[in-house]
């Protein structure tokens, strides 16, 4: 597969063989957005969480049905149990009116139902159940599920059947009765599946067991422990080629049921052996894959691109770059899911960014990472307006919720941003507490719950910055202006903005400046005002200046002028800061260009140490224990945070 070998041998390359990558890769992007995109078109508009399905918490659901792949139609029953948070004498599934309902049973004895044309099925009780009583039913239903959502689809391929499902979002009442509002989690699914004895099922989970039934029918047992969301069940059935392996440190089941035609193509299995580097590499930075119990995997299917269903990503391309997408939504979107589609940054942001990863520690050189991240930018700003955050008018427009220039690339570089605000070691660290809190953990999380668990993590407060980036519009423009006097260089900065949505882009600006003699001195000014000046020490000689020279920051068309016009006078030296904060090692004073006393203290007002600060030299702070210290100097206090 051309793609394949393209992504494989990008690092050896020269550049011209680099760009036709990229433009691979965004051709199998658009493939997997459209993917992703292609089940709102029909019941997106009215609600992200159903108010009939409220008042339970559905815990458990067992799925009995009968399929064969060379047949559009589904049989069985699902049984349910569920706990009410407040008394009812009725409860609500949703579940789509081209199934047919033949029987509720409940305790051994028949209930009364409706079919209802908003999608749901009404089931009464012959008394009302008090709240807080776990209690069940089965559902027995039949039919040919709507093809509307393509949720659930058929097809061949090497000449055999092969069918599989994809609900997100609201699939999964195509072809069960389930509750996928993002209210709820299910806390456990099984899969018990009959089909013909010569297909392989897979699904989410732990495969439990394979049993030969007469007929020659064979009966396959799925089951998942970890709370799912309705539309990341899945299911695959066609003669698999079932590969066995193990993938992570300690290692755990990776479990692989490819097509026979994708066992044999050498180039796509050295991509899927290629998951257990980027699994290395993501529970480096992510933490643990929130799934060890069970496994991790890919089960094929027929769509482009892939869909992170949760423990087994269904696969309709190979690359390494979807690949890495598909591993990162395990952290973000199926252990925390997003708790509204307005919120889908969240999960196709994090995902995105864990290409970035990808690319940037395993698959790309410097200057390779450095276009892609041009590239990205490029996708960005290739118009002026449109919000990352999906407003509830926009939730109608299935291109609007995976726009792959919104959600997709510049929610990926929301990521990005957020990591050069805190610093690589505070960010990882605030990505694996935010993933770990009690209260979204394997649960949903909004864009007020994300901004919440960093702003715990690392003492900083997002809210300004996703005024600007998140339900703002457009990107700024960069004029940088700067003259070196002596050992002093002033900067003055000015921005633009391309969209009236934001009067002003509050961002920490990245500057490198390059010496005559090869010298380097890197600077961040902390841009909050236009036009706004700063003066900094520089001992070498300067040649030229840089901004943003590793694309830290979203920007178009910005430009870096050695003005000789520029005063003292016209420049304001910025006030000093503490930077970082929380920090871990290290400390710096931004603002000071000569020695200055300082001290440190504890919270009680203990004197920790009295020292001197040398402009541009850390202070080490890494004998100190966690916790908050009082730094002083000038006569000002500034409290920071020892991680």
């Amino acid at each position: 597969m051309k793609t394949l070998y393209l992504l494989i041998l990008s690092a050896l390359l020269p550049q011209v063989m680099y760009s036709q990558n990229t433009h691979d890769h965004n051709i199998e992007m658009k493939g997997l957005i459209a993917m992703e995109q292609k089940s709102f078109a029909h019941k997106m508009a009215t609600y992200n969480v159903s108010p009939n399905t409220l008042n339970y918490d559905l815990q458990y659901q067992r799925m009995d049905i009968s399929l064969d792949p060379a047949v559009y139609n589904i049989s069985g029953s699902v049984t349910s149990h569920f706990k009410p948070n407040q008394n009812m004498s009725s409860i609500y599934f949703d579940l789509n009116s081209t199934l047919t309902v033949s029987q509720v049973k409940y305790h051994g004895t028949d209930l009364t139902f409706q079919q209802l044309s908003t999608k749901e099925l009404k089931i009464d009780f012959p008394a009302s159940i008090p709240a807080n009583t776990l209690d069940s039913l089965t559902i027995n239903y039949s039919g040919a599920p709507s093809s509307a959502n393509s949720a659930f689809f058929n097809g061949n391929q090497g000449g055999t059947a092969v069918l599989s499902t994809l609900s997100e979002p609201y699939g999964a009442q195509d072809w069960f009765p389930t509750k996928q509002s993002l209210n709820d989690k299910i806390e456990r699914f099984d899969f018990k599946i009959t089909t013909p004895s010569q297909y392989n099922v897979a699904a989410n989970g732990k495969l439990m067991s394979e049993t030969t039934l007469p007929g020659s029918k064979k009966l396959t047992f799925w089951r998942t422990a970890y709370p799912t969301a309705a539309y990341l069940i899945a299911l695959s059935i066609t003669n698999f080629t079932k590969l066995s392996s193990t993938i992570g440190n300690p290692p755990f089941p990776f479990v692989n049921y490819v097509f026979p035609s994708t066992a044999s193509n050498t180039s796509t299995m050295s991509n899927i052996e290629w998951t257990k580097q980027a699994m290395d590499t993501f529970e480096t930075y992510f933490g643990p894959y929130p799934f060890r119990n069970e496994k991790y995997g890919h089960m094929q299917f027929q769509w482009g691109g892939g869909m992170e269903h949760q423990t087994m990503s269904s696969m309709g391309s190979w690359s390494r770059s979807i690949i890495a997408h598909e591993l990162a939504h395990q952290w973000f979107g199926d252990k925390v899911t997003c708790a509204t589609w307005n919120d889908i940054w969240l999960n196709e942001g994090f995902a995105t960014f864990g290409e970035h990863l990808a690319n940037e520690k395993l698959l790309m050189t410097n200057a390779q990472f450095m276009s892609f991240l041009v590239d990205e930018k490029n996708t960005i700003t290739s118009a002026t307006g449109g919000s990352t955050y999906v407003s509830d008018a926009e939730l109608s427009n299935s291109n609007r919720i995976f726009s792959s220039r919104l959600s997709y690339a510049k929610g990926g570089y929301i990521v990005r941003m957020i990591k050069w605000i805190l610093g690589d070691t505070a960010f990882y660290q605030a990505v694996k507490d935010y993933h770990s809190r009690p209260n979204l953990a394997y649960g949903y999380a909004s864009t007020a719950d994300f901004k919440a668990s960093f702003l715990q993590s690392s003492g900083k407060d997002l809210t300004e910055f996703f005024n600007d980036w998140l339900y703002g519009q457009g990107y700024p423009t960069y004029n940088i202006k700067w003259r070196q006097t002596g050992n002093q260089i002033f900067f003055k900065a000015g921005q633009t903005q391309s969209n009236a949505s934001v009067s002003f882009f509050e961002m920490p600006l990245p500057i490198k400046v390059n010496g005559t003699g090869g010298q380097t001195a890197y600077f961040v000014l902390n841009h909050t005002t236009n036009n706004q000046g700063f003066l900094e020490t520089v001992t070498f000689p300067v040649a030229s200046v840089q901004f943003n020279y590793e694309h830290q920051i979203l920007d178009k068309n910005s430009t870096v002028v050695q003005d000789n016009t520029l005063s003292v006078s016209s420049v304001e030296k910025e006030e000093f800061a503490l930077y970082p904060n929380p920090a871990k090692n290290e400390l710096y004073l931004k603002g000071v260009d000569r020695a200055i006393d300082y001290s440190i203290y504890s919270i009680d007002g203990k004197l920790i140490r009295k020292s001197v600060y040398q402009p541009g030299k850390a202070v080490e702070i890494s004998e100190l224990v966690p916790g908050t210290y009082i730094f002083t100097v000038q006569e000002k206090n500034i409290k920071f945070v020892k991680h």
